[in-house]
C-alpha cells in the first residue's frame, strides 16, 4: 500500500480547473490502486500562515526557550512535514496566479523545506533526503506558457522538488483556458488524457 498526499491550491472551490483534475486524478488512482490511502490537503480552507518570525523561533530556539506561539508553529510545521514524509506519491494541484504559483502553496514549501529533514548541507553542496518519490504537478494556466519564459511555476516547482530529492516528477498541464475558442476544452482534454495515462 502506497501513501498519496494531495496539496489543493486553488483559491475558488467551484469551477477550479485545478480541482476537476485533482478529482480526476483520485478517481482513476483509486481504480488502479484501492489499496492506497490518499490525504488531502487543501491549503484554500486550511491556509497556512507565511514564514514569519515565530516559526524561525520554533525551529532555532531550544524547547524550553519557546514562546507558546513558537511552539505551536513548530507544530504546525511538524505536521505538515510529517505528511511529505509519510507520503509516496505527492501531488501538487496549482493554477497559475500571475505567472507563479499560488502564495498559499509558497507557504506550505516555506514549512516542509528544512534543513536536517528534507534537506542536508554536505560538503559537497545541499542533499535532499526525500529519494524514492514521486511528484505529479497539475497546473491549470489562463494562457499557453509550457516552455516559455513566462512560466515560472514549471521550472520553480522542480528546482525546489529536486532540492529535496524529488526528482521523479511529472508535470501536466491545462493551458489555453481563458483564450476563448475551444482552447479551454482543448487543454482541459488533453490535460485529462495524460492523467489517465498516470494511475
Amino acid at each position: 500500500m502506497s501513501k498519496v498526499l494531495i496539496i489543493e491550491s486553488s483559491a475558488r472551490q467551484q469551477d477550479s480547473v485545478s480541482r476537476q483534475l485533482t478529482q480526476t486524478f483520485i478517481s482513476q488512482w483509486k481504480a488502479a490502486h484501492p489499496a492506497d490511502q490518499i490525504t488531502v490537503r487543501d491549503l484554500a480552507i486550511n491556509p497556512v500562515p507565511h514564514l514569519d518570525s515565530n516559526l524561525l523561533g520554533g525551529w532555532m530556539k531550544a524547547a524550553d526557550q519557546r514562546n507558546d506561539v513558537e511552539q505551536a508553529s513548530l507544530d504546525r510545521s511538524n505536521q505538515l512535514t510529517d505528511e511529505l514524509l509519510a507520503a509516496d506519491v505527492l501531488v501538487m494541484a496549482a493554477p497559475m496566479y500571475n505567472f507563479a504559483i499560488p502564495s498559499t502553496l509558497k507557504a506550505w514549501l516555506d514549512h516542509v523545506l528544512r534543513a536536517g529533514i528534507t534537506f542536508k548541507y554536505t560538503d559537497t553542496g545541499p542533499q535532499g533526503l526525500l529519494t524514492g518519490k514521486r511528484a505529479y504537478i497539475l497546473t491549470a494556466r489562463g494562457g499557453i506558457h509550457a516552455g516559455a519564459a513566462s512560466d515560472h511555476q514549471e521550472p520553480y516547482l522542480r528546482q525546489v522538488l529536486a532540492f529535496i530529492g524529488i526528482h521523479d516528477v511529472t508535470f501536466i498541464h491545462a493551458e489555453g483556458l481563458n483564450m476563448g475558442g475551444d482552447f479551454h476544452e482543448k487543454g482541459l482534454n488533453q490535460a485529462k488524457a495524460q492523467l489517465s495515462a498516470v494511475a
